[in-house]
């Protein structure tokens, strides 16, 4: 079958690999007809996330289910269904108490309670990694996927690929960051970066009862598709203090919820570079600072984007002095994607318009270009195999 496979920093190409197998009872084989690139990828492709094999890449994707292992009662060949991108076993003490992206058991490798840069992770993630578990991604053909008695939903009928894809991951990992936030009602909320997940978060806040969403991102052109879609205000950290106008949209307080949506690769200038270096760190928490200064006190600070690694100077002063919560991690999708079924399927909310290219899996390489250079006003590259 053909695959996007990682080989090492900067070089990831479609290649022609072994079909996969079922290999354990609670497996099936689906057959892939939608898989996109994801922001976190990019991670992987820049090397800030490590990767020493090669490794099929892709978290987010569905189809339709080809083989089933002999203990699968749920599913049967022909079925359509989209996969949450975390691997869950559904019987340990993590699964039994709502936190899947804990699982004990899927990432039995590297699985540990410290949660460090290079080992002891929780649970196993499609295509993320050998430290997520080394498990082959969906950004192929044809893909294996475990415990398939657990995560993988039935798609409704009068859904299209398109319309469904996202709830592998960007729209539960949106929806999450204002689930945390625990909004009441009339609340303002600050989302800090307008890729695909922070889209997803915009939505998410209205649906969640915001009174009024600010998109933050230094592109014109997704701010300028954050707007079209999701009819929200937009800052450009290079045109304005973005601390200031937001607490001058409210009162002078600052926003009731700032959500993280960007992660430790921010746009970065050389000297923000050379302090990293300097400090053995992992890209920036720029980003995050700036949260943590426009959020008012009391608020809320929601952090979805991917970080990696320590950091000096943490603003706990601040944090502390403000009263500020902070919830964080990977997305628990499985709490919330049948909700969420519901939702798209009744037209409740809109995922596909962030969508900007359709390529054959074959031009894999050319998706994850402009993508990661930002080209062609690229938000989103959805992957037909």
């Amino acid at each position: 079958m053909k695959a996007a496979v990682f080989h090492k920093p900067g070089d990831i190409r479609v290649d022609t690999v072994p079909d996969p197998t079922i290999l354990e009872p609670r497996d099936v084989i689906l057959k892939v007809t939608s898989t996109a690139i994801c922001g976190s990828d990019l991670h992987i492709l820049s090397g800030a996330v490590p990767q020493k094999d090669p490794l099929i890449m892709g978290h987010e994707f569905m189809g339709i289910v080809e083989e089933v292992g002999s203990a699968i009662t749920n599913l049967k060949r022909g079925d359509r269904v989209v996969v949450p991108f975390p691997i869950a076993c559904g019987e340990c003490f993590f699964c039994n108490h709502e936190a899947s992206p804990a699982c004990e058991n899927s990432n039995y490798k590297n699985y540990g309670p410290n949660g460090n840069m290079m080992d002891q992770k929780g649970a196993a993630l499609f295509g993320y990694t050998d430290l997520y578990g080394g498990y082959s991604g969906g950004q192929a053909q044809y893909v294996r996927v475990p415990y398939a008695d657990i995560s993988p939903r039935i798609v409704p009928e009068n859904l299209t690929d398109d319309q469904a894809l996202f709830l592998t991951d960007i729209f539960p990992t949106g929806w999450s960051a204002l689930d945390w936030a625990q909004l009441k009602g009339g609340e303002v909320v600050a989302i800090f970066g307008s890729g695909p997940v922070g889209l997803m978060a915009q939505k998410a806040a209205w649906i969640n009862g915001a009174s009024r969403v600010i998109a933050i991102d230094p592109l014109d052109y997704r701010l300028a598709k954050a707007k079209a879609v999701n009819n929200v205000d937009t800052l450009n950290p290079h045109k304005v203090d973005i601390v200031e106008a937001i607490r001058e949209m409210t009162g002078g307080r600052g926003a009731d919820v700032c959500v993280e949506a960007c992660g430790f690769e921010p746009e970065r200038s050389f000297v923000d570079k050379l302090k990293a270096t300097i400090n053995f760190e992992k890209g920036s928490m720029k980003v995050l600072d700036m949260c943590f200064e426009a959020v008012r006190r009391m608020g809320t600070v929601s952090i979805v984007g991917v970080y990696g690694s320590t950091y000096d100077n943490f603003p706990l002063h601040r944090i502390f002095d403000k009263g500020i919560t902070i919830k964080q991690g990977q997305a628990p999708v499985l709490n919330y994607i049948d909700k969420l079924i519901e939702l798209v399927k009744e037209d409740k909310v809109v995922l596909d318009d962030i969508i900007t290219h359709t390529l054959p899996l074959e031009e894999a390489v050319h998706g994850y270009k402009i993508f990661d250079e930002k080209q062609d006003d690229c938000v989103k590259v959805v992957l037909k195999p």
